[in-house]
């Protein structure tokens, strides 16, 4: 037991990094439990993958409760008096709602597909699909220092405009795909449109609410039937908060962090570490093989 609970631990410190650093928490979530051949089911189905978002969705909703908040008030009074105007929140609420609208659609079709590929082996996984992961991590990779070396990084968040919005929620679609990463999309998007690095940073964090907390409460809904059907065992659920809390608290501090960080610095960093990534899964997938 104890060596579940460090493996879940370990994971959702992993989930909590990777899901706001653009590194790409979906190819993190498979290569390490491949890379050590942790093969406990517990941490391998679908309920710990939903425990784990869970706790970075509780990391978002805590860190930037005072502009969700504000985002919700304003959005709701824009349909109840059924204008916009000059106010900001107003704007940036129905922004956020504009760059989610892709990635749904997008969802809605190819999530199936893509989890099937992806995540139906466990730790099985085979070498082709491996080495695709590693091929994604580098290649985004590139974009990213591609898009460092040549954007502007000067535009504000007050400078969004449904363009903007609409570009940047079409490269979260991207993120369905392990070893793009939906912040390291967003971001780079947002910088490659003119943003200053950590403008794009936070319009990246503030558009993970609504596409996370969708996907959380539909993938409950699947867990609850598991449940119902008696499939799911109660020993798990200790495993499943360790997840939720180490995902959240690691969540919490990475964000704050890359905000920071972000200011003043390059995202140079994640792409020297992907590049890295990509490097030893491909070794190591091509020597198991």
């Amino acid at each position: 037991m104890l060596r579940v609970v460090i493996e879940a631990i370990i994971l959702g410190i992993v989930q909590g990094v990777a899901e706001f650093a653009p590194i790409s928490s979906s190819a993190h979530l498979i290569i390490v439990p491949w890379l050590f051949r942790w093969d406990n089911p517990a941490l391998n189905g679908l309920a710990f993958d939903v425990a784990l978002h869970l706790g970075t969705l509780a990391a978002v909703f805590i860190y930037f409760r005072h502009d969700l908040w504000a985002l919700v008030q304003a959005g709701l009074q824009s349909i109840a008096q059924r204008r916009i105007g000059g106010d900001f929140n107003r704007k940036l609420a129905w922004l956020l709602v504009l760059a989610t609208i892709p990635a749904v659609i997008v969802g809605f079709f190819l999530e199936d597909v893509i989890d099937a590929t992806f995540h139906a082996n466990g730790t099985d996984i085979p070498t082709t699909i491996m080495l695709l992961i590693a091929l994604m991590m580098a290649g985004f990779g590139l974009i990213m220092f591609l898009v460092e070396k040549w954007a502007r990084h000067n535009r504000s968040l007050d400078e969004v405009t449904t363009v903007d919005a609409t570009a940047i929620g079409l490269a979260q679609t991207l993120a369905l795909f392990p070893g793009v990463s939906r912040s390291g999309s967003t971001i780079t998007a947002g910088m490659a449109l003119g943003f200053r690095r950590d403008v794009a940073a936070r319009f990246s964090f503030l558009l993970s609410v609504p596409v996370t907390f969708g996907a959380g409460m539909k993938s409950l809904l699947e867990i609850l039937e598991q449940w119902q059907a008696g499939t799911l065992a109660s020993n798990d659920l200790a495993v499943f908060l360790v997840g939720i809390v180490s995902a959240g608290v690691s969540g919490y501090l990475c964000i704050h962090f890359l905000l920071r960080y972000l200011r003043t610095r390059s995202t140079m960093i994640f792409v020297v570490y992907r590049w890295a990534v990509a490097a030893l899964v491909l070794i190591v997938a091509l020597w198991r093989a």
